[in-house]
């Protein structure tokens, strides 16, 4: 049995906790009727289905999955278009809340992270 490579050891456990976090934490806007102030629905929607893909993506990463590092990659490119919906409907003058603008792009800084490390791991030079 090979070790396994500390990176993506690290990856997949933010990728989890990450995921976990986001669909406790998207869940109960959406369903414990907890005031969210200007929510933008597609954004949260998006965010709380996406948690289950984090959690999919760290686990698959966890285990060496061949498909983990595309899953990645499409969480990253998916959260990237998102952000630019959302920015599209800031800029047009829709209500949001400032901490929907920082934890997309918090989100998006940590899938880039996680699927650079899931194709360095699984592509090495």
């Amino acid at each position: 049995m090979t070790a396994r490579p500390l990176f993506r050891s690290i990856a997949s456990g933010v990728a989890v906790v990450f995921g976990l976090a986001t669909v406790i934490s998207g869940g109960r806007a959406l369903f414990g009727g907890a005031d969210m102030g200007a929510v933008v629905p597609f954004v949260l929607w998006f965010n709380f289905v996406a948690g289950f893909a984090y959690l999919l993506a760290g686990i698959g990463l966890w285990r060496g999955a061949a498909w983990a590092p595309a899953l990645s990659i499409g969480i990253a490119a998916t959260t990237a278009m998102v952000l630019a919906f959302f920015l599209w409907h800031v800029w047009r003058g829709g209500a949001y809340e400032s901490r929907t603008m920082a934890a997309m792009v918090l989100r998006l800084g940590i899938w880039v992270a996680i699927s650079t490390v899931a194709v360095k791991i699984r592509w090495p030079r």
